[in-house]
């Protein structure tokens, strides 16, 4: 039975950072009495639809103005440029708008971008900017001409953000609290730098929180038959989808995209099965994911008729083999990212990393002792009892591919596929996007691009490993992935367009 004593409703709470120069602070209105939460916080909270286009964030400061600027300093016309970030609180996957005015005619300048990783790690990016003939640059509009991105992109100082010179090697930027915003210090600087960015004095700095949770979304821990996971609920009583989030080899239990989801208006339960130091591989198998299943189906705020698989890498392997055989599990649609079927689940975890351990000479290390995994798998077995048969999949299943990808073979696993369920049938249940320069890890929209990271394997070998893929390329990757992947959680999960979540205060 579900335990409601273990339901923990958390709220954003509101948190006061320091500027260069002075202290932004923020304050909210008060929400009415029956919509505020446990921890205080007092904003009104908005019912979500799956494929709203963004979260409106209460702001009561960017009502009173529409400019926030930390610290400036004085132009030649005695005018101070206005550095403005909207929404400057925002969900991930949202958008937001940076104006600069005030400036010189044709005025060279640097718009740079730094936020501290949970791990204290530092990331930067920036673009170099003239303004027109009236002293503006808006970065919808306006190209940059140079820096960590180019062109017009407005959201290219989150997308191209790496770590900062000097920094360590592999780093990969994820969020671990998604119960704490992404800060990131946005700064105006004249003409056009590349470097030494702390020897310089910023003209204007702006402070934007971005959240992979919104107000109202409740984080329940799922700790229950031997189960470990977390379960993000949409704000009011439900009931809603529901979607299991299945991550990759690395292991841990990774919450980010679960609590987006729920933002979204699906309930999702991220499921830890990998975690060296609480559970063992021997003991998870397919049952394991089965118990899972039912326990986000009998959850009482998840419809049990509308459930989802959603999985990347070899998470995705494991919701293949569970859609096409199992009798439990039975999804209204899969997702599946960056995966393979070349990988059946008949055994425990550990019998499987045993057998790929075989081929483990099959990996590559190019010239910066980085490892390339996609020749894991040497070739495409012929031999159908040999990788999962999609032709018994029953429902509508989305692949979604990076044309670059180096850790997997996806995009032959997605061919391979396509044969087989030609041939059983059920080919009008499969849909396959596939995107050239694409590495292999396709995130949430403008997470950065990591072209290579520390990865540890089950066993405790750590190497550099190469995912693939082209900065630009791939960051538009995602941003259309993620919105293919909504509509399509939406069109096969609710039951018409008017079943979503209508938000309201």
């Amino acid at each position: 039975m579900w335990n409601p004593a273990r339901s923990r409703l958390f709220a954003l709470h509101v948190r006061t950072y320091a500027n260069i120069g002075r202290t932004a602070s923020q304050s909210l209105p008060s929400a009415p009495h029956h919509m505020k939460t446990t921890s205080g916080f007092s904003s009104a909270l908005r019912y979500l639809a799956p494929l709203s286009s963004s979260f409106q964030f209460n702001n009561h400061s960017a009502d009173k103005s529409k400019h926030q600027s930390a610290r400036s300093m004085s132009t030649e016309m005695g005018k101070s440029p206005i550095l403005s970030v909207q929404p400057s609180r925002g969900l991930v996957d949202e958008m937001f708008r940076i104006v600069i005015m005030n400036l010189l005619p044709n005025q060279e300048v640097t718009l740079h971008s730094l936020h501290q990783s949970e791990d204290k790690d530092f990331w930067e990016a920036f673009g170099h900017y003239i303004s027109d003939e009236h002293g503006t640059v808006t970065v919808s509009k306006d190209e940059s001409l140079g820096g960590t991105y180019e062109g017009t992109e407005p959201m290219g100082l989150l997308w191209s953000m790496r770590p900062v010179p000097g920094s360590r090697s592999g780093l990969r930027l994820r969020k671990k609290d998604v119960l704490s915003p992404m800060v990131v210090h946005i700064s105006l600087y004249s003409g056009h730098l590349s470097e030494g960015f702390r020897q310089q004095t910023a003209l204007a700095t702006s402070v934007t929180e971005r959240w992979y949770i919104a107000p109202g979304v409740q984080r329940v821990d799922v700790r229950e038959k031997g189960v470990r996971g977390t379960l993000f609920l949409p704000p009011g009583p439900g009931p809603y989808p529901g979607v299991m989030d299945l991550w990759g080899g690395g292991g841990g239990l990774v919450e980010y995209r679960s609590a987006l989801l729920a933002s979204h208006g699906f309930a999702s339960m991220a499921l830890e099965y990998m975690n060296p130091n609480e559970q063992k591989t021997t003991d998870i198998d397919a049952s394991y994911f089965k118990e899972a299943y039912k326990i986000l189906q009998n959850h009482p705020k998840v419809q049990k008729d509308r459930l989802a698989m959603l999985g990347l890498c070899f998470g995705g392997s494991v919701a293949l083999n569970l859609v096409a055989y199992s009798k439990i599990v039975k999804p209204q649609c899969c997702v599946c990212i960056s995966s393979s079927h070349f990988i059946p689940f008949e055994k425990s975890l550990f019998e499987i990393f045993e057998e790929m351990k075989r081929n483990v000479h099959e990996m590559r290390v190019n010239g910066d002792n980085q490892f390339i995994n996609i020749n894991f798998i040497p070739s495409i077995p012929s031999d159908l009892t040999l990788k999962v048969d999609v032709g018994k999949i029953k429902c509508p299943l989305l692949l979604v591919n990076g044309g670059d990808d180096k850790n997997c073979p996806s995009v032959e696993s997605a061919e391979d596929m396509k044969e087989i369920m030609k041939n059983a049938g059920n080919l009008h249940l499969l849909e396959v996007v596939t995107y050239p320069g694409a590495g292999h890890l396709i995130e949430p929209p403008y997470t950065p691009h990591i072209h290579a990271s520390n990865f540890i394997f089950q066993g405790g070998d750590k190497v550099l490993m190469v995912w693939g893929g082209q900065t630009k390329p791939h960051a538009n990757a995602q941003e259309d992935a993620w919105k293919k992947i909504l509509a399509f959680l939406q069109k096969h999960l609710y039951l018409s367009s008017n079943g979503a979540v209508k938000a309201r205060l």
